[in-house]
């Protein structure tokens, strides 16, 4: 399945942050949408700042258009206050993007389990993320550190218990 770019990605100015602060708003949350679908599609959850300005979301060749670094870091910034985005490092180079929130992976992987008659088994993380049962559900290959604060939510909201194994962590569904 192919990406399908929105309109303003053939937009030359789309990729020059405007100075007039309405257009800049609009713009910072077609850019906000862009990158969180284009991550969503590809299953990226971690990005590289330098990376990201070759990669084809900030980088259009057919107009011979890019995003400069400064533009992407105010895009990411936009991302990070409205918590899709967690930067890894202090000099703001890596960073986590969340296309979903914990909550709603949790509100996802919950709903398989209940919808399975699964509640009240334990399984471990991996046959979560990587089992042969989860193969055809959205969160089948979601990365551990997601995975786990997904769990997390669940179990703040009474939903799950995380458990500690031999072999690493466990879950429990209630």
């Amino acid at each position: 399945m192919s990406f399908e770019w929105p309109w303003q990605y053939n937009f030359p100015p789309f990729f020059t942050l405007q100075p007039n602060v309405d257009t800049r708003q609009k713009q910072l949350a077609a850019w906000c949408s862009l990158v969180l679908s284009f991550c969503r599609q590809s299953k990226l959850f971690t990005l590289d700042v330098l990376e990201a300005q070759e990669s084809a979301v900030f980088n259009n060749n057919r107009i011979h258009r890019k995003l400069s670094v400064e533009a992407i870091q105010v895009v990411f910034e936009e991302l990070r206050k409205k918590g899709n985005l967690e930067w890894l490092d202090k000099n703001k180079s890596r960073c986590l993007i969340m296309w979903r929130r914990p909550e709603e992976w949790g509100k996802l992987i919950h709903q398989w389990v209940s919808k399975n008659g699964m509640v009240n088994l334990v399984f471990t993380l991996y046959e979560l993320s990587n089992g042969d049962d989860t193969e055809k559900e959205e969160f089948h290959g979601l990365e551990d550190w997601m995975l786990l604060r997904s769990l997390q939510a669940l179990q703040a909201d009474g939903k799950a218990e995380i458990i500690s194994m031999d072999d690493g962590k466990g879950v429990k569904f209630f």
